[in-house]
């Protein structure tokens, strides 16, 4: 009860600091997203190549932290990539070209280029080569590709924008163009979204053609229930026993918070195991979440647990 009380406090004060600092501190205009190119072996080995040139010249930037990360990228499948502010950068796992399934992985608050691949499991790249490894251990013959997806300026966990939808309106806004054109493309696509990103793909999520929305370990989805989404796909929810995001208030008050809690049964979510570890530990490799979540990539929604 303590708890529920210093979160509602804390939320009033952000209500507050946001009014006051909303003129003076506004989000910065998103980039026009990048375009997908077809999906052929030669023009997604242009892209990435022209990418990888892009990277190598980052690295070679005298910023030793952003040298360090890019090393552990795989430079042969970026998408996208943009060493500008915090970053951005989409790397592909698998083959795009002949691939009948796509996941797409959302990533959170505090995510850059600077962490894209150096948290583990817990970060963009690493979560997405735990999430590929398990699906292949599931469905060893699968045509399924992964995308870790940094592709719009995530909040600061410590920022009061990580309380407002302001960052994920323009995630959202950079998110659909790519999807629609997997879609467009013959794939099936399924969106996997943790913490604010489940924001992100709230926002998006509005007749986009999903077969899947998978969010775990959100704060909401700007939305008070899967028919306000306006989406035909299979909407889930999970939650680690042991994850704070359980406290944070499920209201939305002069434009923050997040609207219903994905895990009410009010909200009308799917329900998906996780087990009972934290808020970084959805995709740990051998947990009940990142099974769920691949068997969700897959397409095989009679075989998620409860």
């Amino acid at each position: 009860m303590r708890l529920r009380r210093v979160s509602a406090i804390a939320a009033a004060v952000a209500v507050a600091a946001v009014t006051l600092t909303a003129a003076v501190s506004p989000v910065p205009p998103a980039d026009p997203p990048v375009s997908l190119p077809v999906l052929t072996s030669h023009a997604l080995s242009v892209r990435y190549a022209a990418s990888a040139r892009a990277a190598r010249a980052a690295a070679r930037s005298g910023d030793p932290a952003l040298a360090r990360t890019l090393r552990t990228l795989s430079h042969e499948h970026l998408l996208g990539f943009d060493a500008r502010g915090q970053g951005e950068a989409v790397e592909v796992l698998g083959n795009l070209a002949t691939a009948r399934r796509v996941a797409v992985l959302v990533p959170g608050s505090d995510t850059s280029l600077a962490t894209f691949a150096s948290r583990g499991p817990a970060s963009p790249a690493g979560g997405a080569r735990a999430l590929a490894a398990q699906a292949r251990r599931l469905d060893p013959g699968a045509r399924l590709a992964i995308i870790a997806w940094l592709g719009y300026r995530t909040p600061s966990l410590l920022s009061l924008s990580v309380l407002t939808s302001g960052n994920a309106g323009q995630g959202a806004q950079a998110l659909r163009p790519m999807v629609a054109a997997l879609a467009g493309q013959g794939d099936q696509v399924a969106l996997l979204c943790h913490s604010y990103g489940s924001v992100v793909c709230g926002l998006a999520a509005p007749h986009l053609p999903v077969t899947d929305i998978a969010v775990y370990g959100s704060p909401g989805m700007d939305a008070g229930s899967v028919a306000s989404l306006h989406t035909t796909a299979r909407v889930w929810a999970g939650r680690e026993a042991g994850d704070w995001i359980r406290y944070v208030p499920h209201d939305r008050l002069l434009g923050v918070g997040f609207g219903t809690d994905p895990m009410s049964p009010s909200f009308g979510a799917r329900r998906f195991g996780c087990g009972g570890a934290g808020h970084s530990s959805y995709l740990q490799p051998g947990s009940e979440s990142l099974r769920n979540l691949a068997y969700i990539a897959l397409g095989q929604p009679g075989k998620v647990t409860r």
